[in-house]
């Protein structure tokens, strides 16, 4: 007999349900958050195990990391893509990892890519270098504002950046001693940010620096090494994606729109994809028609057609498609290929 598992993951708990080839209910319980005790209670029903589905939360990680490593086939559920009947009138926790381990039988589950374990650490660093980007432009924006809206003072985000370790720089224009120490405050968190951005910088760097991957991204126009890093630690195995127009999907580079009949009748999730490759497909496109000629050429071509944004996102749309090819062929960007 085989049976299949759905497990709906919580923060501290998780509804485990198996069931059948006729789809019978043969096992549910809700268990505390704690590996060995859900594999002990799994290890009954072992050997008919097909698959375990798992939900795809913000902490699947450590779950599904010891039920591979216990051997079980595990399955990563899509929940943007996955959707009950909208009739029903009552669902819970037991309905849902029931509805889990029933895509699994039919073999009609949306599954989400997981991610590789022993790669996941690299990608977090840059994603909380993303994070202190942000709150390094939210300090500079901060202290830029104070110093205009008391003195009258307009100091340009990089010479904010540059003075960092030297505080009374910035410190002299402000007068009032109470802006004077809000802005010294602001200052100091700022140097804190900087110091860690550049640390993350080169552990990351040291890493991957001799990646051929890596180097091979950085030849297109636009991409430098944040960019590369971006593309290259997101994406992961690019064969998990069948062609360049999945892998653009994914990078959110693909407009989201239902058409029928030659006209547009909605829209599908704008949502769908990786965000942080969506923000780098367009920062490559925004730098790519500062420094190429033939990408500024056809850009212009686009922008007297259509609106700004529709025109980046073209761009964008086309670096992604390179870069599928780049990392699937191990080949070096051809600009005329794409904006010839």
């Amino acid at each position: 007999m085989k049976s299949y598992v759905g497990i709906d993951l919580h923060s501290n708990n998780s509804y485990v349900a198996i069931t059948d080839e006729s789809d019978k209910v043969i096992y549910k319980k809700r268990l505390a958050n704690d590996a060995e005790l859900i594999l002990k209670e799994l290890e009954p029903y072992g050997e008919s195990i097909v698959g375990i589905v798992v939900e795809s939360t913000y902490n699947w990680y450590w779950l599904v990391d010891r039920l591979q490593e216990t051997g079980y086939a595990v399955h990563l559920a899509n929940t943007t893509a996955i959707q009950q009947y909208s009739g029903l009138k009552y669902t819970d926790d037991h309905t849902d990892a029931v509805w889990l381990s029933q895509l699994l039988r039919l073999n009609i589950l949306a599954e989400g890519h997981i991610y590789p374990k022993e790669k996941r650490g690299m990608r977090e660093l840059l994603r909380r270098r993303m994070i202190l980007v942000r709150q390094q432009t939210s300090s500079v924006l901060g202290i830029q504002a104070m110093l205009t809206r008391y003195e009258n003072v307009r100091l340009t985000g990089q010479k904010i950046k540059s003075c960092h370790k030297k505080e009374d720089e910035i410190l002299k224009h402000a007068k009032d001693d109470s802006v004077r120490l809000a802005v010294q405050a602001q200052l100091k968190v700022l140097n804190c940010i900087i110091e860690q951005i550049d640390s993350l910088e080169k552990n990351i760097l040291q890493e991957i620096k001799d990646d051929e991957f890596f180097k091979l991204l950085k030849s297109i126009p636009g991409i430098g090494s944040i960019l590369a890093m971006t593309i290259l630690l997101e994406t992961g195995n690019i064969s998990r994606f069948k062609s360049p127009g999945n892998f653009s999907s994914y990078c959110r580079c693909v407009e989201s729109k239902r058409i029928s009949n030659a006209k547009k009748k909605g829209q599908n999730n704008k949502k769908n994809g990786n965000a942080y490759l969506g923000w780098a497909f367009v920062e490559a496109a925004n730098y790519a028609i500062r420094y190429s000629e033939p990408v500024k050429k056809y850009y212009q071509r686009k922008l007297s057609k259509t609106n700004r944004i529709v025109a980046i996102k073209t761009i964008a749309n086309k670096l992604s498609k390179a870069c599928y090819f780049i990392l699937r062929d191990k080949v070096e960007f051809d600009v005329k290929k794409l904006f010839a």
